[in-house]
């Protein structure tokens, strides 16, 4: 049986509204402004991850969301009704801080419980979401009696995480709040927060400057740079089809060739190919010109230490190694080619010996489909 919901004349499933709907968003702080006319939509139950360079404004962002801030002007609905005004206990959404601001003088069970004592919650419905949120959280039963400077930062941060979903809201929004956590942790709590949001199906909003975070852990990316949403989409289209070299800099490591075009047909004496055209897919909207800059990531690219035949290759380039790091998992190489300013990155399978020495002449072989035109600017 199909239950999902339906337009009465066409029959053709509706569309989910907005549970947040922003349009217009400006802030300014006396003279200076630190939002221009944001637009954001984020779906019931999306993961949304707000990245940008420091200053960009995704914490007023998430402060106006949250209504610590109040927009200079444009609109803002949550789940349908308007919030504009509306202080952040009127609202239905909670905000976990990197600061996580727990009461020392309170046990983990009366921190946790505090928002449902605000809201007048029975004793007994208290003690049953505490504990469900501790279970959900991995926190021990035994840790209820005890304080936060008790616990390991780890803890704490579910500790925070747990009172700030016991009172069911409907957005979570997040200010950073693992940054501050050693990587090991880190990477368990990042697994927990996927595993939350899976679980409850609310909506997350999460500000992070750690991009690899944001690829793991979001539906959908929103990069901002200098108070404007530059390209919201998700993680495969933010990461392999970014809107401008800024964005394809920005999210990772990338190379940037620089071409002659004409037509689909690109150019650049550095870089051989078979056929040397582009499909349509592959220009990005902002590209305009004869000249343009052929993104390639660096684990898309094969680095070998024999010339290819030209019948295995679509595209190959030669050099020699500048430098190499090693990462565990991978290695990274850096690669001079002649007539390029930049070294071209190569992220090759960890291994206990290296491939290919610093000096040593190499080949890199990538698949044409791969690349992809940005416009210089």
């Amino acid at each position: 049986m199909n239950t999902s919901a339906s337009d009465p004349v066409t029959d053709a499933p509706t569309k989910a509204a907005p549970i947040i709907e922003a349009q217009g968003i400006d802030k300014l702080y006396e003279s200076f402004q630190a939002l221009y006319d944001i637009d954001l939509q984020v779906m019931d139950g999306e993961f949304v991850a707000l990245v940008g360079p420091s200053g960009c404004g995704k914490t007023s962002l998430l402060k106006i969301l949250a209504g610590f801030e109040q927009p200079s002007r444009g609109s803002l609905e949550i789940q349908g009704k308007s919030v504009v005004g509306l202080p952040p206990s009127q609202r239905p959404t909670r905000m976990v801080f990197q600061k996580l601001a727990l009461f020392p003088h309170k046990t983990v069970r009366d921190n946790i419980a505090f928002p449902l004592k605000l809201a007048q919650v029975s004793r007994a419905e208290q003690d049953a979401r505490v504990a469900e949120m501790m279970d959900l959280m991995h926190l021990p039963s035994a840790y209820a009696t005890r304080y936060p400077a008790q616990l390991s930062g780890g803890e704490q941060q579910r500790v925070a995480l747990a009172r700030s979903m016991v009172s069911r809201p409907s957005v979570l929004l997040l200010d950073e709040p693992l940054s501050a956590l050693d990587v090991k942790l880190k990477k368990v709590l990042q697994t927990e927060i996927k595993h939350l949001h899976r679980t409850i199906g609310t909506s997350f909003v999460h500000v992070t400057h750690d991009l690899e975070e944001a690829m793991m852990l979001a539906d959908r990316i929103c990069v901002m740079r200098h108070g404007r949403i530059l390209q919201n989409g998700s993680p495969t289209d933010i990461y392999y089809r970014p809107a401008d070299a800024f964005i394809a800099g920005f999210i990772g490591e990338t190379n940037l060739i620089p071409v002659q075009m004409d037509g689909a047909a690109f150019d650049n004496p550095a870089l051989r190919c078979a056929d040397p055209t582009l499909d349509e897919a592959q220009f990005s909207p902002g590209h305009a010109g004869t000249s343009g800059l052929l993104m390639i990531r660096p684990e898309l690219i094969v680095m070998r230490t024999e010339a290819p035949d030209a019948a295995e290759v679509d595209c190959v380039m030669e050099g020699s190694v500048e430098e190499f790091f090693i990462k565990g998992s991978s290695i990274q190489y850096r690669i001079a080619v002649e007539g390029l300013r930049e070294p071209m990155i190569v992220d090759v399978q960890g291994t206990a010996t290296p491939p290919a020495t610093v000096a040593q002449k190499v080949w890199l072989s990538f698949q044409r489909r791969d690349l992809y035109l940005l416009g210089e600017g």
